[in-house]
């Protein structure tokens, strides 16, 4: 299945966990230990190759985006053509600095335009005036979220930026029931989801470390956590998307319905379609959570340590790792948000020069969990035996609780 045009969407996944957290992946993939691994062995290793892809230096750029220095030549109807077509929302020619340049800060390409669509009809729109004006025009299409691509998939050179931000419903519809979820624009942010499903007593299932991210730019990416051990990446958490394909049109599709274009979307890195709408999964939302970080100088013990967690039954319910190198009082940092377990050898502990290894780890409690225990040993005697399994620096574990207004849940 292939586009009409080239497009492009935004990897918004912000990937910042350690190399070490892939490779216990793939080994678990390999491996096939656990049952609910098994099951998720066929997306552990597309999300596996998504992330080599994304590493790829700029002269296989999967964007294809060209360099400041090549002009590309334009008729001078096109800039008319575009701006002639009827939309709800605006598109704007002149205002274009934002959208030449994404978080990965490597390339600086400025677009003709910025389409800001108020509906998907804009979209499709602009997509099928595109595709009119034929290959001759050069004209590229890259739907940015929050441009938090690497590689310049959020940009298009002289071609048209599609602002999906601008796609925003006030209106993110919330079903009950057996099997609950919440529809929602794929230019929602996933803060904002997460806040109005909290309010039903329900969340998404998985999320992404950084929660100021569109649902379309994660989801094109893979969506990878803390949680992604036991419920899998974003991706496989989509029960139904809406899609603007490359030629302009909008489809539904599904498992059922359209599932080609479905599973070529997810994880699909823009190349198969715009998400205009996605139906996302929703679970309990637990009513406490105990937040956890330790530091490792050994990258064995840490690796170690995480396949343990991410194999065992009733053990943590986020898990995630990640690397610090030659970072100043990196733990007088984590008082903000945690406590330390050891103060004073806390404050003795020096991060400078070295190399550490954080794993940071979550229990979440439900609130007949919270009944039963006596307030002062909440949530101690679960944590405690699952922390006594692990083989971390002692005076750098700190830790936090939060109840159930679930503070802790949208801060992470």
């Amino acid at each position: 299945m292939t586009s009409s045009l080239n497009l492009k969407f935004t990897s918004t996944s912000s990937i910042s966990s350690s190399l070490s957290v892939f490779s216990v992946i793939l080994k678990k993939v390999k491996m096939g230990l656990t049952s609910s691994l098994r099951r998720n062995n066929k997306s552990f290793l597309r999300i596996f190759m998504i992330l080599v892809l994304s590493c790829i230096p700029g002269r296989t750029n999967l964007c294809s985006n060209h360099s400041v220095t090549t002009p590309i030549d334009l008729p001078p109807d096109i800039r008319s053509s575009l701006d002639s077509l009827d939309l709800e929302g605006y598109i704007s020619f002149n205002d274009v600095h934002n959208a030449s340049k994404d978080f990965g800060n490597r390339y600086q390409l400025p677009p003709l335009a910025i389409l800001h669509p108020r509906s998907v009809s804009d979209i499709s729109t602009m997509v099928r005036r595109i595709v009119h004006l034929g290959s001759t025009s050069n004209l590229t299409v890259a739907a940015r979220g929050h441009g938090h691509s690497l590689q310049g998939q959020a940009l298009a050179h002289q071609g048209v930026v599609i602002n999906m931000e601008s796609l925003r419903s006030p209106d993110i519809k919330i079903h009950k029931g057996k099997q609950p979820y919440v529809d929602v624009s794929g230019g929602e942010s996933w803060i904002n989801i997460l806040r109005e499903t909290l309010k039903y007593g329900l969340s998404p299932k998985s999320w992404t470390d950084y929660l100021h991210l569109t649902v379309g730019g994660t989801l094109s990416n893979a969506g990878i956590s803390g949680q992604a051990f036991k419920y899998g990446p974003q991706i496989n958490n989509v029960c139904q998307l809406e899609i603007v394909t490359g030629k302009g049109e909008v489809m539904t599709c599904s498992e059922k319905q359209n599932s080609e274009l479905f599973y070529s979307v997810l994880g699909g890195l823009g190349q198969f379609g715009i998400i205009t709408r996605a139906r996302i999964a929703l679970g309990p939302a637990p009513h406490m959570v105990k937040w956890i970080r330790v530091l490792y100088s050994d990258f064995s013990a840490f690796s170690r340590d995480q396949e343990h967690l991410i194999t065992k039954k009733n053990g943590f319910d986020y898990v995630e790792g990640f690397v610090t190198v030659n970072r100043t009082d990196l733990l007088d940092n984590w008082r903000s948000s945690f406590s330390p377990n050891d103060s004073i050898g806390a404050s003795q502990f020096k991060s400078e020069g070295k190399t550490l290894y954080c794993l940071e780890i979550v229990k979440y409690f439900n609130t007949e969990e919270v009944n039963s225990v006596p307030q002062e040993r909440f949530p101690l005697q679960e944590t405690e035996k699952l922390l006594s399994e692990l083989s971390y620096i002692p005076s750098t574990l700190f830790s936090s609780e939060q109840s159930a207004r679930y503070d802790a849940l949208v801060t992470k």
